[in-house]
């Protein structure tokens, strides 16, 4: 069984940063591209970022590109999402899954809260 924990979210002010992580169980990680996802108030949950098995080709959401950079690493079992330059629309709950996300692995995931 799989179990997602996502941290490191919080309040910023636009323009800031911020580093979440995803910390994973079970044997099959390196198998699975993981992601990023968030939901915003009112809003459906939608992708953010992916990457591959290896590490390697990682795609991004237009809304995101050039701000956020999503890694991965298998021997930890983490993946991390470096945000920089926030804005108020980054404001979500932020999800990591595998890509295509299973539905059983949503995690609580982690408050972003960008102020003007």
């Amino acid at each position: 069984q799989v179990q997602l924990v996502e941290s490191g979210g919080g309040l910023v002010q636009a323009g800031g940063s911020l580093r979440l992580s995803c910390a994973a169980s079970g044997r099959t990680f390196s198998s699975y591209t993981m992601g990023w996802f968030r939901q915003a108030p009112g809003k459906e949950r939608e992708f953010v970022a992916r990457i591959s098995r290896s590490g390697g080709s990682p795609y991004y959401a237009d809304s995101v590109k050039g701000r956020f950079t999503i890694s991965r690493d298998n021997a930890k079992k983490m993946v991390y999402l470096q945000m920089n330059s926030l804005k108020p629309d980054d404001t979500a709950v932020y999800y990591c899954n595998n890509v295509p996300p299973n539905r059983d692995y949503w995690g609580q995931g982690t408050q972003v809260t960008v102020s003007s």
